[in-house]
Parts: C-alpha cells; sequence; structure tokens
C-alpha cells in the first residue's frame, strides 16, 4: 500500500486532536484512501510535555525547517496560528513544492492573496477547512457542493465562545461577566478573550468566507465589527419579550453590486433555527439562487472537531496526489480569472430595523422628545417597554424597537439623543436580522 508522509508544525491543541486521529482511526481512514497517512516529523518549541498523543521521541523537533526541507514529507501542516513565523512557514512550504494544511483563518484573511497567488505559481493544493467552523465543512461546501449557485449571502454563529457566553445569559440568567467567567473555568473562552468576545475572530472568518463565495479579496480593516461586551442582561430580558434571541453574527450579503460584510450583536427571531443553536456550537447559513436556505451546524472549535478537519483536509490532498490530479479545485473556489475586486458596502447605508435601549431620567416629555427626534430622521417606532421607576435620579431604561429604518439615520438620531441632558447612558444599539 503506498503512503502519503505528513509534516507538522505546532504540536499544540489541534495538532494534537489531528495525530490522535490519524492513529485511532487509522484503518477506517486506510480503508477509505487506499493508502497510508504517516506523520514522520512534528515541529514545535516544547518537545517536553506529555500531550497524551504517544509519538516517537525521534519524530519531534524544535526546528520548523526539519519539516519544511525534509525531501520525503508531501503534505506540511501549519498549526501554530497568528501570522508570523507561521506566514514564513507556509511560503516556504509551497516555495519546496510541499501541499498544505492550515487552520489560520487571521492569516489567510491578512495574506490570502500572497498565499493563494504561490499555491498557484507552484501548483499546490492548500487545505483550510479548519479555518472556519472546526469540524462544519463549509468550505468545503461553498467550493464545491454550492458551485452551481449564485451565493447571495452568508450568515454565521462562527465563535462559540461569544456563543457560550450569551447562552448562558439567555438560558441561565448569568450577567456577561459571570457568563464569561463560566465560559473561561471550562475551557471555553482563552484567559485574554478580547479576540472571541469583540468579533475579531469571527471577522476573520467571514473575510475568509466572502472571498470563496463571491470570488473577491477582503480587507479586514473594512469589515464593520462590533463585539458582545456592552450586551446586557435586561437586552436579553427585553429581546425575549420581543421575540428574539441575541447571537453575535457574521454577515456577508452581496446584491449584485457591493458586499455587506459585517460582524455584530445581532436579534434573531425565536422561531428561526439560528436563534436556537446554542452553547459552544456554531451555525453557517448559506443562500444561493438555486438552492435557497442551507443551514450547517456543528462543533466550531476543540482538539478533536478541528482536528478532524485537518485530516479530512490531509485526505483530500492526499487523493489528489495518488491519482495525479493537479489544480483540481482552485484553493480560492474561483479561477484566477473569476477574481475581482467588488466593493463593499458602507454600513452607513445598510437597511434594517433596530433594537434602542436608552438610559433615562423619568420625567415627563422625555419619551415624546425622544420619539420626535427619531420621527424628525425617518425613524418610526414599531414597539415600546418602560416599566421601571426612577431610583433616585439614577434614571430608567426605555426600550423601542423601530420599523425600517436607515443606518446611517439611525447613527445621526442617536448622537442627538445622547446629548440630551436626560439622557443617563450612551444609546445601546442592536440590529435585527430576520
Amino acid at each position: 500500500m503506498k503512503t502519503v508522509k505528513v509534516g507538522l508544525i505546532g504540536f499544540g491543541t489541534i495538532g494534537c486532536g489531528m495525530v490522535k486521529i490519524l492513529q485511532d482511526n487509522q484503518s477506517q481512514i486506510q480503508s477509505r484512501l487506499g493508502a497510508v497517512l504517516e506523520v514522520i516529523k512534528i515541529a514545535d518549541l516544547d518537545i517536553t510535555t506529555d500531550r497524551g498523543v504517544k509519538v516517537d521521541a525521534g519524530m519531534l523537533t524544535t526546528d520548523a525547517k526539519e519539516v519544511l526541507d525534509h525531501p520525503d514529507i508531501d503534505i506540511v501542516v501549519e498549526l501554530i496560528g497568528g501570522y508570523e513565523p507561521a506566514r514564513s512557514f507556509i511560503l516556504q512550504a509551497i516555495e519546496n513544492k510541499k501541499h498544505v494544511v492550515t487552520a489560520n483563518k487571521a492569516l489567510l484573511a491578512k495574506h490570502g492573496d500572497e498565499v493563494f497567488a504561490a499555491a498557484e505559481k507552484n501548483h499546490i493544493a492548500v487545505g483550510f477547512e479548519a479555518s472556519v467552523g472546526g469540524a462544519i465543512p463549509i468550505i468545503r461546501s461553498i467550493k464545491e457542493a454550492f458551485v452551481a449557485n449564485r451565493i447571495q449571502a452568508i450568515e454565521g454563529i462562527v465563535n462559540g465562545t461569544a456563543n457560550y457566553v450569551l447562552s448562558k445569559m439567555s438560558d441561565g440568567n448569568h450577567d456577561f461577566e459571570t457568563a464569561l467567567k463560566e465560559a473561561q473555568d471550562k475551557g471555553y473562552a482563552e484567559a485574554d478573550p478580547t479576540f472571541d468576545i469583540e468579533g475579531i475572530d469571527s471577522a476573520h472568518k467571514i473575510a475568509v468566507l466572502t472571498r470563496l463565495a463571491y470570488g473577491t479579496p477582503v480587507n479586514l480593516d473594512d469589515i464593520y465589527v462590533q463585539g458582545i461586551s456592552s450586551i446586557s442582561s435586561l437586552d436579553i430580558k427585553c429581546a425575549h419579550e420581543f421575540g428574539y434571541r441575541i447571537k453575535l453574527l457574521a454577515i456577508s450579503k452581496f446584491d449584485g453590486r457591493a458586499i455587506d460584510v459585517r460582524v455584530h450583536p445581532a436579534m434573531i427571531p425565536e422561531s428561526k433555527p439560528m436563534a436556537n443553536v446554542n452553547g459552544v456550537l456554531n451555525a453557517i447559513m448559506v443562500c444561493g439562487d438555486m438552492m435557497e436556505e442551507n443551514i450547517l451546524i456543528g462543533h466550531g472549535a476543540g482538539s478533536l472537531p478541528t482536528g478532524s478537519a485537518v485530516v479530512g483536509d490531509i485526505v483530500e490532498i492526499a487523493r489528489n496526489i495518488l491519482s495525479g490530479a493537479q489544480d483540481r479545485v482552485p484553493p480560492q473556489s474561483y479561477q484566477t480569472a473569476g477574481i475581482q475586486r467588488i466593493p463593499l458596502k458602507d454600513i452607513a447605508e445598510i437597511e434594517g430595523e433596530y433594537f434602542l435601549r436608552f438610559w433615562v431620567l423619568d420625567k415627563p416629555g422625555v419619551l415624546s422628545r425622544i420619539s420626535g427626534i427619531l420621527g424628525n430622521h425617518d425613524i418610526s417606532i414599531e414597539a415600546v417597554i418602560q416599566r421601571v421607576k426612577d431610583d433616585n435620579g439614577k434614571g430608567v431604561p426605555l426600550v423601542m424597537m423601530t420599523h425600517q429604518a436607515r443606518e446611517k439615520n439611525i447613527q445621526a438620531a442617536l448622537k442627538e439623543i445622547d446629548g440630551i441632558e436626560d439622557v443617563c447612558e450612551k444609546t445601546v444599539l442592536i440590529r435585527v436580522e430576520k
């Protein structure tokens, strides 16, 4: 039986999951591939810590060059994350005519042009299924299963940490800080959860998906990003009273002229499947002109789920090697001639419905004054909640749901409203996605 040899750079959580899967499911994989997948070299800065996965000590090295320059290695797997030295390692592997598998969404979001250009020049495959959605096969679905469609929209819960926090706030009556602490205690959140909580991780992922869906590079700095740290228990409660749940959504919509790409908390009707994806699960909805709406749900992180996606890419590339196939599926989903720069829509131009939470002094005329300002900016009110009495001048919550309105009108109105003397705090805005 033929052997396809693999080198690994980064023996952390996902790397250990990859090696464990290749060990535990070796016979299953061989029976499907018709060949042996053999990891022959593993590079990591720490090769002494026991990771619970047994490998021959001779396979381990602290020098990545031993993987990159190894003459027998067919596929290099990069799982160290970050921009550098991961970028340099991947480009060197490609230059050395070795196929690449990575889970590095941040690198692809920022340096995808360079990586894909090098891969095309050298006729090298780049697998990155594990970069978005963990075990969910969203990359392969867009590149192959949905290829007959003009994709019109992608909407996803693509960060398990943020989804866990919001789920606990919704179902466990936790406040934000308590829910986040619990996520950290259970290993679902990093000691510094900024990338997850503030939406940066989700922005990396929607940038990758947008490139594949529409055949256009996306500048990460041009994506509107808002996290969930401003969401309060009161917002969660009011959303429920209106029939919604709050989720951190990554959104990409193409109207044929411009792409609307953004990450922010959103209120979703409780009747929708996406609203009921809870805990650390991820969910990604893809809409196309021929297939309408499809939702993929699964584990978006973790050693084995993400390791499973990495092994899936290794097997796909190994099949190409064994069959002599080359450039079978373009890494970017589109042929190079089909890649074009599509403009991004300014968030000020989007239209939708809005949840607004004001904190105001309980005085006569405050509600009418706020309503008047909204009306002056062509914003009509659908519903209002105001129940609590003022506690010694500390203010009360005033919650409104609007009808369809333009973002720039909303922002202009809120700037005026937040300047009113009787408004105690900056207004909280949550967009509604139906």
